[in-house]
């Protein structure tokens, strides 16, 4: 979903950066620990889901630098993190699974 219009795409990274709480070394660091085990530890640049490096990309980018895949997996991100955060009921640190996959997206619905 190529994006024309220089309003929406403002908006676009407005809302993306406020749903991506997480810095790019936070997020980095969060796919590099989501993807390590007893026994290995994947490359810093292989670590994550697809989703995850491709948000991590798109924060290490400015704005003039998007590509359509980009803005379609901001699109993506700022729908899915929407739709599963809700502002008066965050995950406890408890509720650890719903919390990862939110950091994945590069939200941590417990950070201030």
């Amino acid at each position: 979903m190529p994006m024309t219009d220089a309003l929406e795409l403002d908006a676009l990274w407005e809302d993306f950066h406020c749903v991506v709480n997480m810095t790019s070394q936070e997020l980095a660091s969060w796919l590099r620990v989501r993807d390590a085990d007893e026994d290995t530890e994947p490359l810093p640049e292989q670590a994550g889901t697809p989703t995850g490096q491709h948000v991590l990309a798109i924060l290490q980018k400015r704005r003039t630098d998007l590509t359509d895949d980009d803005i379609q997996v901001m699109h993506d991100v700022v729908e899915t993190v929407s739709e599963q955060v809700d502002l008066e009921n965050e995950p406890e640190p408890e509720q650890t699974r719903r919390r990862h996959q939110l950091m994945t997206l590069g939200h941590d619905p417990l950070k201030p």
